[in-house]
């Protein structure tokens, strides 16, 4: 099929989907361009895809196409690719050993960067509180790289699923600079759950006073403070070691 008006049904309900409300009411997001979809179409996300003209593109799911005119009315980027995919969300409950849990992390940047890194260190599950950026946002699946289809991700109210999970044996590691340990010094531990916060306030104390144990990384005393993205990076990759 063609699509080629604007007053279709159906592109007026996908050009609602730029806002986080419909995309919780419809359980659906977009991506765009070809690494994207391939990223969500591996990772079972992807259930159709618009394209402008005919690319080649050998997926198993629902192609329908576009004109330029639909094209440029749905697309969030400044160009357009070409190719747009309409994903469901997907929900999983079950938590692995290792969990990243994230309070209020606001960036969709630095949210997407930490998904990235996630993956690449093996980190199981990842926990957002309730007022972090949208997961689902264009600019958190582009930061991520389509990492964000290859992790299981929750979103949670946190001092309800942090007592939650300390019952089922997991130590719980928090970010302190002070009367913290080096991260470095940190005894490994089978299950975990490390804690990120806020760009601006870090972890809340009410979440803070949920810990086991505190850590920092150790640095240069000219510099006060990393990024969120930064410092989780390299949290999670010196507990991959």
């Amino acid at each position: 099929m063609l699509y080629s008006s604007l007053e279709n049904s159906k592109i007026k309900e996908l050009k609602k989907l730029n806002q986080k409300k419909y995309r919780d009411k419809t359980n659906l997001f977009l991506v765009e361009g070809k690494h994207l979809l391939l990223e969500a179409y591996n990772g079972g996300y992807l259930k159709e895809v618009l394209l402008l003209e005919d690319n080649g593109l050998d997926l198993d799911v629902l192609v329908n196409y576009m004109t330029s005119n639909v094209e440029k009315a749905i697309s969030f980027l400044d160009t357009p690719t070409g190719m747009i995919g309409i994903c469901e969300k997907k929900k999983e409950d079950i938590i692995g050993d290792k969990v990243l849990i994230l309070d209020d992390v606001q960036d969709p940047g630095n949210l997407g960067t930490i998904i990235r890194s996630a993956v690449a260190f093996n980190i199981d599950t990842i926990i957002v509180s309730e007022k972090c950026a949208d997961i689902y946002s264009s600019k958190v699946i582009r930061a991520s790289q389509g990492m964000l289809f290859h992790i299981n991700i929750l979103v949670k109210n946190l001092e309800e699923f942090i007592p939650e999970i300390k019952k089922l044996g997991y130590t719980i590691l928090g970010t302190k600079v002070t009367l913290g340990n080096d991260l470095k010094t940190l005894e490994k531990k089978q299950k975990f759950a490390i804690i990120m916060g806020n760009e601006g306030n870090g972890v809340r104390k009410s979440i803070l006073d949920m810990c086991d144990e505190y850590i920092y990384i150790k640095m240069n005393k000219a510099c006060e403070s990393l990024n969120v993205a930064v410092a989780t990076s390299i949290i999670l990759y010196e507990l991959d070691k």
